[in-house]
């Protein structure tokens, strides 16, 4: 074999290694991306924890502090009609505490679900549009 002469015809060994970097540059993209996406997945759901424990403490402070505002009020009372009274209005309170803050924590579940499904969103357009 003569100097500088090579087995493949020419331009092949170029081609292989454009080739080669090129995968490895969608392989780095790819790694970089999914890891993006796990990091603000992680973010999220952190955030809806958060914010789900933050109202379940909220709703658990309410309650004490209604309960403890119903025993104050009955050991001041003097009749049977007064404390049938204060009882009557600690429930209408914490019926209507309970049905606002079951609902503000549902919508905080369904955020937290929504936030949880979107990688899985994500992925199925990506299979969609790469099988178009």
């Amino acid at each position: 074999m003569a100097l500088g002469a090579s087995r493949e015809p020419p331009g092949c060994a170029v081609w292989e290694k454009e080739s080669i970097m090129f995968k490895v540059e969608d392989i780095q993209n790819y790694g970089k991306e999914q890891y993006e996406t796990a990091v603000a997945t992680a973010t999220g759901l952190q955030n809806g924890l958060q914010a789900l424990a933050t109202a379940y403490g909220d709703y658990s402070k309410k309650s004490y502090e209604d309960t403890k505002s119903l025993v104050e009020k009955l050991s001041g009372v003097k009749s049977l009609d007064k404390a049938i009274e204060a009882q009557s209005e600690y429930a209408k309170t914490a019926y209507e505490t309970f049905v606002a803050d079951s609902q503000k924590i549902a919508g905080l579940y369904g955020d937290l679900a929504k936030q949880a499904y979107k990688p899985v969103e994500s992925l199925i357009a990506k299979l969609n549009g790469a099988g178009h």
